[in-house]
């Protein structure tokens, strides 16, 4: 006979609360992910098309790109603005492309 003895398997005594606490953890992973991800994104989602809903002829509008203008021609049924960036200059972009509406003033003041 060899030094190595047979090896049995002990009894299985079945494991009775291990699907309840796998769909627990997944119904707390589900709820992490909705408060750490998915319910914030969607509040800065709202807030930005109210931002540019509340957008109106004349206003100073930060663009993501950093370039500051004021709006020259906006319709609602567009999705693009015309923005004059000084007395003569004037560029089209998409409303998207909008982060702020600015204080009246604010260009005078750079």
């Amino acid at each position: 006979m060899g030094l190595i003895s047979n090896a049995y398997a002990a009894g299985s005594t079945g494991a009775t609360g291990g699907g309840l606490q796998m769909v627990l953890m997944l119904v707390v992973f589900g709820v992490i992910f909705y408060f750490m991800l998915y319910r914030p994104q969607a509040k800065r989602t709202k807030e930005h098309k109210n931002l540019i809903a509340s957008m109106g002829k004349n206003d100073e509008i930060l663009m993501s790109s950093g370039i500051v203008g004021k709006v020259a021609k906006i319709s609602d049924d567009n999705p693009y603005i015309v923005v004059q960036l000084d007395e003569t200059t004037k560029v089209t972009i998409k409303k998207d492309y909008v982060t702020a509406v600015l204080p009246k003033g604010t260009i005078q003041s750079l």
